[in-house]
């Protein structure tokens, strides 16, 4: 397979990042992290979820946050919405794309939403429905693709028949995701290969956390099966509430390096993209958790 010659990556740092952290997190610096990372050359930013602020209360600021931004004409702008009363409260945000999720593991969907895989796919059908309506893109996250911390390893069947269910209710695209970090690269292609039984090469993308190191190894693996779009966030920010010890997603700082690196373009400015991941780490007071970061700005000081 030849590789993709470019990349498109979603930085999903303002949202996935920043949900699980305990300190809250003022709606000026969420801004600035997402005006610092379209000045670094992202055209795609997940901002903020429609979740009620009772389960995530990092995210009770999502309509300021969307009102503060200056907003781009090349820049979408994406943000989750489980279920239609948060659809409705995000669309006077005018988002450019919702996002819905189901799990490829029928106890992880009990234990998270307490319903079955078929039943939480069913409850997004109006969402998307009325987001298509609307002219809003629609993308869908399978989460736990490749592995659940209440039921180990997952079969591709199951990430299949999620995105089965997806593409009846009219999601347009679909992203396997690794959600505990346990995947490792034969195993994230056999999920990847799983989806696209039901959607085409430009419709799937992949979502990686580094909780045991493989995510950069799972994104070769991927771009080997053609793969060109993945979920990142700046700084590396994130960790999966339901795994001990998970770190988070696969640093977006790393991922634009090993890209480069290969030639393949992605349009974002490292130096730039690296200010942005200091910039949030500096407010949580801790090192971007990036290695290219690390080496960089080590090297800026050296």
């Amino acid at each position: 397979m030849k590789l993709p010659s470019r990349v498109k990556l979603v930085d999903v740092g303002p949202r996935d990042g920043l949900q699980n952290e305990k300190q809250p997190v003022p709606a000026e610096v969420k801004i600035g992290l997402v005006h610092r990372l379209q000045e670094a050359g992202l055209k795609n930013i997940e901002v903020t979820s429609f979740v009620s602020p009772k389960w995530v209360p990092q995210m009770a600021d999502n309509a300021e946050v969307m009102a503060g931004i200056e907003r781009r004409a090349d820049v979408c702008y994406s943000v989750l919405t489980p279920n239609m009363k948060g659809f409705e409260a995000a669309l006077p945000s005018r988002p450019d794309e919702i996002v819905v999720f189901g799990a490829a593991s029928e106890a992880f969907s009990q234990r998270n939403i307490n319903c079955s895989i078929a039943e939480s796919i069913e409850r997004f059908a109006p969402v998307v429905q009325a987001a298509r309506e609307h002219g809003i893109h629609v993308r869908g996250a399978i989460s736990c693709a490749v592995g659940c911390p209440y039921e180990g390893e997952v079969a591709p069947e199951r990430v299949e028949l999620v995105a089965r269910l997806m593409k009846q209710i009219g999601v347009q695209h679909v992203g396997v995701a690794d959600t505990i970090g346990v995947g490792t690269p034969r195993k994230v292609q056999r999920a990847l290969e799983a989806a696209l039984r039901h959607y085409g090469l430009d419709d799937v993308s992949g979502h990686y956390h580094d909780t045991y190191g493989q995510a950069l190894a799972n994104t070769l693996a991927s771009l080997e099966l053609g793969v060109w779009q993945y979920d990142t966030s700046s700084a590396g920010l994130g960790g999966c509430p339901y795994a001990k010890g998970a770190t988070g997603n696969v640093a977006t700082e790393d991922v634009v390096y090993l890209l480069h690196g290969m030639d393949i373009e992605t349009g974002i400015d490292l130096d730039r993209l690296i200010d942005a991941g200091k910039y949030i780490s500096d407010y949580l007071e801790r090192k971007p958790n990036s290695r290219a970061s690390t080496a960089l700005l080590n090297k800026r000081h050296g």
